[in-house]
């Protein structure tokens, strides 16, 4: 059976659903994320961190799973966290690479809807993810700002007044499906984060999905893992010159060849 491809507006659902991207980008963190069709590089923001090159961000807008299903070669169910901290997120992974994926997983698990928004998620993320040595004040208000704005695209988006709750059923979720490890270690860990990102613009309107990737890099610091800029900057420098997993969904036979294990609902 053949694939369905079609497109549609990706713009609200990169600036909410790519979270995690954002919150990297204005830390100065080298950022590589978005879809197949990335152009050359650009500029990844500013901070602290060592600024590198960031692909042209956005979802894969033309991509839809095939009709058949193929098996993935490879599941994990990863471990949860140990707690929820002051601010809401799972932390306390265990010290190995799977616990180390799945605080990437977590991190990549956003919902942006009524009573949540992008400002909400992504400072949530920065201060439950981010290392200290990474994190600063400038920082935060610079997240802060762009969340803002990214809040207000959505709501003119949805046809809603910026500052006020979205309508009635609409979301934006983005959920860790993938993940393709490039090096690791007892205190570092990197990888690919393959994410499935899905857009309702009301209780009655239809959801529309994509898929994303990004790179990151964490270190084990204080008793868990940390997204920092001296890991992530080192795993750009290591998949340079290479190519990228392609952006396909578990059941795709290219999920396969692309190298990505497929991420098991934890019970």
């Amino acid at each position: 059976m053949g694939r369905t491809r079609g497109t549609f507006n990706t713009r609200g659902m990169w600036l909410a659903g790519g979270v995690l991207a954002a919150v990297l980008a204005l830390t100065g963190y080298a950022v590589l994320s978005g879809g197949d069709g990335d152009g050359g590089s650009t500029p990844a923001g500013s901070g602290g961190a060592s600024a590198s090159a960031s692909a042209s961000p956005g979802p894969s807008a033309t991509y839809a799973p095939p009709e058949d299903w193929t098996e993935p070669n490879s599941w994990a169910a990863l471990p949860r966290g140990k707690r929820t901290d002051e601010h809401g997120s799972e932390v306390g992974f265990p010290r190995s690479t799977e616990g180390a994926v799945a605080m990437m997983a977590a991190m990549n698990t956003t919902v942006i809807e009524d009573k949540r928004s992008t400002v909400d998620e992504q400072l949530r993320i920065y201060h439950s993810y981010v290392g200290k040595a990474d994190r600063s004040a400038d920082n935060a208000e610079q997240i802060e700002h762009q969340a803002v704005d990214t809040d207000k695209d959505l709501a003119q988006q949805m046809g809603v007044r910026p500052g006020g709750p979205l309508p009635v059923g609409a979301y934006v979720r983005s959920t860790a499906i993938g993940f393709k490890v490039i090096k690791k270690s007892d205190t570092e860990v990197s990888a690919w984060v393959l994410e499935r990102v899905v857009q309702k613009d009301g209780e009655m309107k239809k959801e529309a999905g994509s898929y994303t990737r990004t790179l990151a890099g964490v270190q084990w610091q204080d008793g868990d893992w940390k997204m920092t800029g001296a890991a992530t900057t080192r795993a750009l420098q290591d998949v340079k010159g290479k190519s990228r997993p392609a952006i396909v969904a578990p059941g795709d036979p290219e999920f396969n060849q692309a190298g990505w294990t497929a991420i098991r609902e934890a019970s």
